[in-house]
């Protein structure tokens, strides 16, 4: 299998549900309404956000989130995966009851028990909140700035895209990367291409969160291309939400053909019933990507994560060495012997 790397995952939506039914239990909290048959279940976006609420609520604890951390990493290592970003929401923890330090923790000791147990690398985007509104986000940015910790290395915001104009945001923004934070920020997913151009404007980010409307004008296809700015595609999650009818219809493979960085990314997976693997199989069977292909969006993601230049070369030699391993392999492989 390809070596991967994710960009776009949010660490609550990311619980498997074994996870969640485990906290449940932990809890004495029914689960019944949102999942059945070992699946979340939800018909609408309104119905969507109900479980994945009601599912976040079950974590609790510093540990809770360790758990959280280390079984989602764990299982993309099983998928041939070496990097991982997650956005995490000082906001959601503090609806938790959970101090944000004590929360930020606690995903790093899972991420770091996962690195000791399979060599994944794993980074924290904090992310305010749109639909909090600009000084919620502001405040999310400052408390991030002002408790610095090591694996916390980006900036985004997520929430309602439809609430707010982008440049209500941009002290929050210019903020995080005064204080040397990659700046990424959800946009062009449920909102048109418009919304894409007005965060590039206001918030100057190097990485788009979803981006697919942008296809609706060729001339920002253009200004992404010529900025390199990475898409964060997640082609399951727009499919599962109607923003696509299906995959023929997902602009991925016209945008990288114009030159926009793309790269595969799962979003929300247990809830669009989809991974990281997924994602990848995806590209292959309907966008046509070979494994060259597929390693070139990981050395995308790669190149456009938020981490260290040393953490970054060591990530990107390890692709390199795989994809030579594998070049030599269908070089020298025989033909099969004759039965």
């Amino acid at each position: 299998m390809v070596l991967k790397a994710e960009l776009h995952c949010h660490i609550e939506g990311a619980a498997s549900v074994p996870l969640v039914q485990r906290k449940a239990a932990k809890y004495g909290v029914d689960v019944s309404g949102f999942i059945q048959d070992e699946k979340f279940v939800w018909g609408d976006f309104t119905s969507f956000l109900h479980a994945y609420d009601q599912a976040s609520m079950l974590f609790r604890t510093e540990e809770d989130y360790a758990d959280l951390a280390e079984d989602y990493l764990l299982a993309l290592s099983r998928h041939d995966c070496i990097y991982s970003e997650v956005f995490i929401s000082t906001d959601h923890a503090i609806s938790a009851g959970l101090d944000p330090r004590a929360y930020i923790e606690g995903l790093a000791g899972g991420m770091s028990r996962a690195k000791a147990a399979t060599g994944i690398e794993g980074r924290l985007i904090a992310t305010g909140l749109r639909h909090k509104g600009p000084e919620a986000v502001l405040a999310a940015a400052r408390y991030i700035v002002e408790n610095p910790h090591p694996l916390v290395t980006g900036f985004g915001m997520a929430g309602d895209e439809r609430m707010h104009r982008p440049g209500d945001f941009a002290a929050a923004f210019n903020l995080a990367r005064d204080a040397g934070l990659g700046i990424t920020v959800h946009a062009g997913e449920l909102c048109g291409w418009e919304s894409v151009a007005a965060a590039l404007d206001a918030i100057k980010p190097t990485r788009i969160g979803h981006g697919v409307r942008a296809i609706e004008n060729p001339n920002l296809v253009q200004r992404l291309a010529a900025d390199q700015i990475v898409l964060e595609c997640c082609p399951g999650s727009n499919v599962a939400l109607g923003v696509y009818p299906d995959f023929a219809a997902h602009p991925l493979p016209v945008l990288a053909r114009a030159g926009v960085p793309v790269t595969l990314n799962a979003d929300d997976p247990p809830y669009f019933h989809t991974d990281l693997a997924r994602e990848y199989a995806i590209a292959a069977n309907n966008f046509g990507y070979d494994d060259a292909g597929l390693v070139a969006v990981t050395e995308t993601a790669l190149k456009a994560a938020f981490i260290d230049e040393d953490t970054r070369r060591s990530l990107i030699q390890r692709l390199a060495a795989d994809k030579t391993v594998r070049a030599s392999v269908e070089i020298f492989a025989g033909p099969a012997p004759k039965g």
